[in-house]
Order: C-alpha cells, then structure tokens, then sequence
C-alpha cells in the first residue's frame, strides 16, 4: 500500500504526457540532457494532442522557458533522439529487448517533423491501462535529467512505496554506467547523481523521496529507495481559465456604472456583488484549480445578471400617475 504525504501538488493534464508503464521505467540506451528529455516528451505532446507528428520551434521553448535554442542545438539534439532506442529490460539480470524510437526526425527553418517506430505507437497512443501522465508544468521546473528519469521511474510503480535496487542498476537507470568515478566512488554518485534527483523530486513533484543504504562489509553494493504521495489537485482547463477571465473583467467593467445608480439600496448591492467577483480573480503566482473554476464560474454568471438587470431598473424612469383634479365645490352648486 503507498504511503502518503501532506502535498498538494497542483498538475495540468492539458499540459500532461502519456506513457505506458515500460517506457516509464524504461532505460533509455542512448543517455539524454535535459533539453533531449524535454525534446522527447513534447514530441510526444504534441502528437497526444492533435495526432500531429510535428511542431514549431518557438511552441517547444515557450513550454520550457527556453531562452535561446539554436539551430545549432536541435540538429545535436535531433542526432541524439534519431539513435534512441526503447528497451524493456531486467534491470537486475541480463535481459534486454532494444527498439528504435524513431524511424526520421527532420528540421526546416524552426519546424520539427519526426515519425516514430511502429513499435513505439503503443507505448504513447494505445494505452489503456498501466500508464504514467506526467505534468510538463512540473517536469520543466527540473534543472537535471536524473530528476525526470526518476520521477517518472518511480510513479511508474503505482501502488509502491519503495524499491530495492543494486548500485548497478541504479547507475544502468540513471545511463551512467560507463561513468568510471561513479563505478568507483558511489559518494561521487550520491552527490551529484541521486541526491540531485532527490533534492528536485521532494522541491517540485507530489513526491517526498529518500533512500537507505545497503552494504557488504563497508562497501555500497545498493539502495533501497522509498517515497510517499501526496494529492494532486487539478488546475482549471484553458477553457475553464479563459471563461472565468471573461466574467470577471466584464463584472469589473461595470464598477464606474454601479457608482452612478440612484437607488442607493441597489448600488449596495451592485458594489458587493462586484467586489465578490472580483476576488476570484487570483493574485500574482496563484492559479485556479479546475473545482474552484467549476465553483466561480457559475457565480460570476448570476453576479453579471443580476447586476444588468439592476442597472437596466435603476436606468427607467420612475413614473408616477396622475390624479385628475376634482373640485367638489362645483359639485355643492
């Protein structure tokens, strides 16, 4: 049964990724920098998106807050994604099982096109049960790729709360086994591999993460690795978000004609009204989740009507009847 933490971690699943549970925990044969990482999962965005096997430069560095990436580096990125290859593997014994993940990727003037292996479509478009969505909102604030590698290693085990893993494996996981001063110096490894992945795991994600050593004499021969969950919290659609915006502002459009009504009951009314929508508007760095828009946006919908409807009274007249004059002292002659 997984353990549970005291997080809530607000995730975007318009801004989410599908993979199944094997390429999740998958190590990929060819080791990959964050940009490559980055690379590879907004491929697979955008085709989960609209089925396009294609995308524009600029979308690619506004979802990562990229300042500057070159065409310089997406053709080295593109060369390194081209060899990738997808494998189901034993982490623990020598078996393994290699796919290519790309049949071509091209490039021309700020486009990405790329098509994927026959093999790999189930992995990002069959998926049915026993998959990973990551949140790229959240997998963007990382600053290492060990950090994405292991998150979503481990929210690939669902239902877990801890895994036992030889130093071996871990460094397989991580692709860096060729890595000398990791295979002899498992302190190098620890500080500036796994407790970098840590650190950025229990910063950013749901996850609260850390880990046990396992020895042989004084030797680090493995790791227990274990971590709790916390609730994720929905963020508030694009749609959601627009259509609250819409409201608001039109509220708030009409805080100069409220001040002017002549039934001062009415304007009472009107400003609080106004001043309740207002406030579902989020400060700076705050945002909507998805049941907060489902709450506002209906009562944003009723504040507008009812203060148009007392503007549109305020705005008629009062008329009173006239009563004909009657002189009952004609009447007495």
């Amino acid at each position: 049964m997984a353990r549970e933490n005291d997080k809530k971690q607000l995730v975007s699943y318009e801004n989410g990724i599908k993979k199944s549970n094997d390429f999740s925990m998958a190590k990929l044969s060819h080791g990959l920098t964050l940009n490559q990482m980055q690379l590879l999962a907004f491929a697979i965005f955008s085709t989960q998106q609209d089925g396009q096997t294609g995308f524009i430069k600029a979308d690619f560095e506004r979802k990562f807050d990229l300042k500057r990436y070159l065409t310089k580096d997406a053709k080295i990125d593109a060369q390194r994604l081209l060899d990738l290859k997808f494998s189901i593997e034993d982490l623990e014994n020598d078996y393994f099982e290699y796919w290519n993940v790309f049949q071509s990727i091209k490039y021309d003037k700020g486009e990405f096109r790329f098509k994927w292996t026959d093999d790999m479509i189930p992995h990002i478009l069959e998926l049915k049960d026993h998959y990973v969505t990551t949140d790229l909102t959240i997998t963007s604030q990382f600053k290492s790729s060990f950090s994405w590698t292991l998150y979503e290693y481990l929210k690939a085990r669902y239902g877990a709360y801890y895994v036992p893993v030889s130093k071996e494996a871990l460094l397989r996981l991580f692709g860096v086994e060729n890595r000398k001063t990791y295979q002899s110096n498992t302190g190098r490894f620890k500080k500036t591999v796994l407790d970098v992945a840590i650190e950025e795991l229990n910063k950013y994600t749901e996850l609260e993460v850390w880990y046990k050593e396992k020895k042989k004499g004084r030797a680090i021969v493995g790791f227990e690795i274990h971590w709790s969950t916390g609730k994720t919290v929905p963020l508030a659609t694009d749609n959601q978000s627009e259509e609250l915006k819409r409201l608001i502002d039109e509220v708030f459009a009409l805080w100069d004609a409220v001040h002017r009504m002549q039934n001062e009951d009415n304007k009472e009314k009107a400003k609080k009204l106004v001043i309740e929508t207002e406030e579902m508007r989020k400060g700076k760095g705050e945002q909507v989740t998805s049941k907060e828009a489902s709450e506002y946006i209906p009562r944003a919908k009723d504040n507008l009507r009812w203060i148009e409807m007392m503007l549109e009274n305020d705005e008629k007249p009062t008329v009173k009847k006239s009563v004909p004059f009657y002189n009952w002292l004609e009447e007495r002659e």
